[in-house]
């Protein structure tokens, strides 16, 4: 079989070194799945002595090798080197006959004495040959159609070989990468509770002093006869309140997710005591909540809680001026996950800011002059949600509502997919509950 000599392309050699440093094997070759190929390209040419040989800039290098001792030799010294830019099987019966290697000293005696000699490309997925699985005898002899493709197919399972080793080697790169990222945020996230947690406690004791200060001072006769004076004790005592609640939930922002205590919990019974709770909120915006029935997942009770809480006060919160609040609670199965929605009729979110409300500080523009707020609270909703490995997003039509719903993996706590526990939420007749009221709500 005869091949035309190609001129190797510009850049080549530059792929060819980069594609051997990637596969890095040269020195550290996978021997014994290399070694396994070398024996079956050798027993289906029925040659006595075979090869896989990587060619770089300046040699050839024999990686795995049958019927000798793999060894290092110049490029130009090098059978394969004269073929390597071929793309076909190469196979000469007689070596001293071919013009490309008549005067080889693999061939003339000075390194060896090769006669038969046969090899398919070694060729990566991006096209670059890298070198060639050569099979080669000290007696003329030649191969039939099968055997060349034969040896053709297990030079492709050489560079498949070397691409699972590089994948594998890459993967193990990117997990080790992952390890200390998450290792660089729970140390991140522990420093993060700590320092909010300082500065919390740094900050109560003067606030506390001056809410007290501000109390006392405003039942002085001096100030209760004095309208301006007593407007700004107010006003004072109402700011110091507001920051301490800040300050509050900037804790509890950091602290989501630090130690989350799953347990099988029951939404709908998680649900009732956020309405029990919110009962004078939604009784003086004349509200109405409705619910079907919520799974049981494994969760942390108290975030889910604090999630629920945020969502369902803050359909209350932004309703619109012409129209009841109207609240809807919901459950569906989705894949491997059950997703949560709360509906309203209120005011609704703007398409484009329905990603950057859940930004820590970040408020709905619409939202900023009619309701107050820290736009703390969808931070924190977000961060819970995450935590547990789920996902939070905003549809619906703007101006016609607002429909937030979140994901949370996993199937119901007994395994059924379809298994409801709670009945439907009844507002004017919420289930009762163990559960601690006076948490502060948030809004976006």
């Amino acid at each position: 079989m005869t091949t035309r000599t190609k001129h190797p392309p510009a850049g080549s050699w530059q792929r060819r070194e980069a594609a051997l440093r990637d596969y890095d094997v040269l020195g550290n070759a996978p021997q014994k799945e290399l070694q396994a190929l070398v024996e079956i390209a050798a027993q289906v040419c029925r040659a006595p002595r075979a090869a896989i040989n990587l060619i770089s800039a300046t040699h050839q290098h024999q990686v795995a090798t049958l019927g000798f001792d793999a060894s290092i030799c110049t490029r130009e010294d090098s059978m394969c080197a004269a073929v390597l830019e071929h793309t076909a099987r190469v196979v000469v019966p007689d070596a001293r006959l071919d013009e490309r290697f008549r005067h080889n000293p693999f061939v003339t005696g000075r390194l060896g004495d090769v006669r038969f000699y046969a090899s398919a490309p070694l060729v990566t997925p991006d096209g670059v040959a890298i070198g060639r699985l050569c099979v080669f005898d000290s007696h003329p002899r030649q191969l039939d159609a099968e055997q060349e493709q034969a040896l053709g197919t297990v030079a492709e399972r050489v560079v498949d070989v070397l691409e699972l080793r590089l994948r594998t080697r890459r993967l193990e790169s990117s997990l080790e990468a992952l390890t200390r990222t998450q290792q660089e945020l729970h140390r991140s996230n522990e420093a993060l509770s700590v320092f909010t947690g300082q500065v919390s406690h740094d900050l109560r004791t003067p606030l506390t002093a001056i809410m007290a200060s501000t109390e006392l001072l405003g039942q002085e006769d001096s100030v209760k006869d004095d309208k301006w004076a007593q407007r700004l004790v107010t006003t004072a005592h109402r700011a110091a309140t507001r920051m301490a609640g800040m300050i509050d939930q900037m804790l509890a922002y950091a602290l989501v997710g630090a130690q989350l205590q799953r347990s099988p919990t029951d939404l709908g019974d998680v649900l009732a005591s956020v309405l029990e709770d919110l009962a004078p909120t939604l009784g003086s915006a004349g509200a109405t909540v409705s619910a079907g029935r919520l799974p049981t997942v494994s969760v942390d009770r108290q975030q889910l809680y604090s999630v629920l809480l945020n969502l369902v006060s803050n359909a209350v919160k932004y309703a619109r001026p012409d129209a009841a609040p109207v609240v809807d609670v919901s459950a569906e199965r989705r894949g491997g996950s059950w997703r949560i929605q709360v509906r309203d009729n209120g005011i609704g979110i703007a398409e484009q800011d329905r990603e950057t409300v859940f930004g820590l500080f970040h408020r709905a523009p619409d939202a900023k002059s009619s309701v107050e707020g820290s736009g703390i609270g969808l931070a924190t909703v977000r961060r819970i949600i995450e935590a547990h490995g789920g996902l939070i997003g905003i549809s619906g039509v703007e101006g016609q509502g607002t429909n937030v719903w979140f994901e949370l993996p996993g199937e119901d706590h007994d395994g059924d997919p379809n298994r409801y526990t709670s009945n439907d939420t009844d507002h004017d007749n919420p289930p009762k509950s163990n559960h601690a009221s006076g948490h502060d709500i948030d809004e976006a």
